[in-house]
């Protein structure tokens, strides 16, 4: 397991009066870069562009904002800003500047302080949300996880065709009820293409949600031997529960979970898809497919978020998971750990793409602390992940078994090899290490 002791950071002005709960990485202003959106406890929205420590825009909301989120909502393919309350309160913000970029590539904020464009009122006690194709007809849905242990898929119905900005509603599409916490949602492909929902749930567990509308429009079909006037609650069949281990897990210990994590480039991925999850004592666990445990970890910190990022570029996306006294877990699908420590107590974090510096999207940690600040480490690369050493390195070099030889070292006697090396390295001002004179004259 090895540490990263240096990462560069950008520190941002947090200036909401209230503590920063939700936060997420995503288009804002449909640019192509993303920027970093906050919601705090007062109703307030920040978001932050590129490396400036002030909020780029605000928005006034209602509420304690509990989710935030950037997608296409409405299926106009246009990215909107969603933010959700506890309250209740569902809000959308078009954030997406007036005037187009100048020459040097500035995009003036659109105004000092921005207001939703939408609000509707939706049950309350919100704790989750999610922005996805849920039900592999090509348009986005909206999924929100409540503390009740319900969750609730909704759609956005136009009212006005091509208007702008949109006019509509959310209609709610289904209700499931679970049996235990929701803490994550996330969306992979299931074993026929078709996207499938998927929820964590305590003790290192997760459920299955189906999207029953897809089956029947109408009322679901009656079994055979059902009474007359009596239907079969769909619940028992809209959810399924899967363990992950046969050991029994602490039943109160609250999951995260995150789904559809890529295995190579588009060309390059194959199999059953991959999805991780964490519990807050510790454990974390890679899946393949419903049931297949890849590799299990048992660490000695509180986890409390589970993100996924490539952070070798090689289109391996690593699990990402946070401790809240800010260590920081990345860990490859060869169950290789890397660790990264942050000095203060984390509050919420999140990692994925953002344009920090350099007019382009890199891999970032957010990370938001108790004492409200914030800190972005941006440009989160490791040229691997796996371990290796000197010997191994040197001998992908065609110049270096000729070297050996040249200085009479056998490339085959490790001993003799590890004692040059260590001479050369620790020890240069020795005058005992032999001059090459096989690969060109001699020196005088």
């Amino acid at each position: 397991m090895r540490s990263v002791s240096y990462v560069q950071r950008v520190a941002l002005d947090f200036s909401g009066s209230l503590f920063p709960h939700a936060i997420c990485l995503g288009d804002v202003d449909n640019d192509k870069l993303n920027e970093l959106v906050v919601g705090d406890t007062s109703g307030k929205l920040f978001v932050y562009k590129n490396d400036d420590s002030r909020p780029w825009v605000t928005c006034s909301c209602q509420g304690m904002l509990t989710c935030v989120g950037v997608g296409d909502i409405c299926n106009k393919g246009k990215n909107l800003v969603v933010a959700v309350s506890a309250e209740g309160w569902f809000h959308l913000c078009d954030l997406t500047p007036a005037k187009a970029p100048d020459a040097s590539g500035h995009l003036e904020p659109p105004v000092e302080e921005q207001r939703p464009i939408f609000r509707q009122h939706i049950p309350a006690n919100t704790k989750a949300m999610l922005i996805s194709d849920i039900d592999g007809d090509g348009r986005c849905e909206l999924l929100v996880g409540y503390t009740d242990r319900v969750v609730r898929a909704f759609r956005w119905a136009d009212l006005g065709e091509g208007t702008e900005p949109p006019t509509g509603q959310l209609l709610s599409l289904k209700k499931w009820t679970l049996e235990g916490q929701v803490d994550s949602l996330s969306v992979a492909p299931g074993p026929l293409g078709t996207p499938e929902l998927m929820v964590s749930q305590p003790g290192c567990a997760y459920a299955i949600l189906r999207c029953t509308w897809t089956q029947d429009a109408g009322h679901p079909p009656i079994p055979k031997g059902t009474a007359e006037g009596s239907r079969e609650t769909p619940t028992v069949r809209d959810v399924v529960l899967h363990q992950t281990s046969g050991r029994i897990h602490n039943k109160n210990v609250s999951t995260h979970l995150v789904g559809n994590i890529k295995r190579g480039q588009a060309s390059e991925s194959s199999g059953p898809s991959l999805f991780a999850l964490c519990t807050l004592d510790g454990t974390l666990k890679l899946m393949e497919d419903a049931d297949r445990l890849l590799w299990s970890v048992q660490v000695d910190h509180q986890l409390f978020a589970l993100e996924k990022l490539d952070v070798t570029g090689n289109g391996h996306e690593e699990v990402v998971a946070c401790a809240w006294d800010g260590q920081t877990y990345i860990i490859d699908h060869n169950r290789t750990v890397v660790r990264f420590q942050v000095d203060e107590n984390i509050r919420a974090f999140c990692a994925g793409l953002y344009a920090c510096k350099e007019g382009h999207n890199s891999p970032c940690l957010v990370y938001v602390t108790f004492n409200q600040k914030i800190y972005v480490y941006w440009e989160v690369r490791l040229e691997r992940m796996d371990s290796t050493n000197l010997l191994q390195m040197l001998e992908a070099e065609p110049e270096y078994q000729q070297l050996l030889q040249a200085l009479g070292v056998d490339p085959d006697d490790l001993p003799a090899v590890r004692a040059l090396l260590h001479q050369t390295l620790y020890q240069p001002a020795s005058g005992n290490i032999l001059e090459p004179t096989s690969l060109g004259e001699a020196p005088d």
